[in-house]
């Protein structure tokens, strides 16, 4: 009567911890290895994940702490029609742009506004601490989204870079052990065959 397949294979499944007269030591040590590779491989690719998320959070948290933003008006009407260089474009286009710090000095600058805009059209402009208009900091819910994104892409290659470095230990244990089976077949192999012939 045929057995069941699976029943028949399923402690091949853990035979690097099983008892049996064939383990060895290098298979306990291969059967340990792949397990802490799999551990490691998970543990540092969230970790990895989250430290970088952390990373770019505390970077836009330290760009908005270097800028503030100012009441502005513009200077001059703003262009009816958006330049078409090529590359990115938002739809929107430079003009210049005037604010008054709270000691009452007056500041000039250029940023960029939507088109057709008259001249004392009131924007808020975001300025460095050098009175130099700056790029509008990220926050909110596209910093988290950004952040989230980051940690995303960053934990699979370091999560990938652990198993890589696991399996190439791996695979210099199975030649290791290939090299001793070999040598141990170098030695036993003659004896075999002397049985053999000796039986027949």
């Amino acid at each position: 009567m045929a057995g069941n397949p699976r029943t028949a294979f399923a402690p091949v499944r853990l035979w690097h911890w099983r008892r049996n007269p064939l383990r060895r030591h290098s298979d306990v040590v291969e059967g340990w290895l792949v397990l802490a590779t799999w551990l490691l491989a998970v543990v540092a690719g969230v970790l990895a994940g989250v430290l970088a998320a952390q990373a770019v959070d505390a970077g836009f948290s330290a760009q908005a702490a270097r800028v503030h933003a100012v009441s502005a008006v513009l200077t001059d009407d703003a262009v009816e029609t958006p330049a078409t260089a090529g590359g990115y474009d938002d739809g929107r286009v430079w003009a210049a742009v005037r604010w008054t710090d709270a000691d009452g000095s007056v500041h000039t600058g250029r940023t960029k506004v939507f088109p057709g805009a008259p001249a004392a059209t009131g924007i808020t402009v975001w300025v460095d601490r050098t009175d130099r208009v700056a790029s509008a900091p990220v926050g909110g819910t596209m910093a988290t989204l950004q952040a989230a994104l980051t940690g995303v892409l960053v934990a699979p290659p370091v999560g990938a870079a652990v198993w890589g470095a696991g399996w190439v230990v791996r695979a210099r244990l199975i030649r290791r052990r290939l090299g001793e089976w070999e040598a141990e077949w170098k030695q036993i192999g003659p004896q075999w065959g002397n049985l053999s012939g000796g039986r027949g």
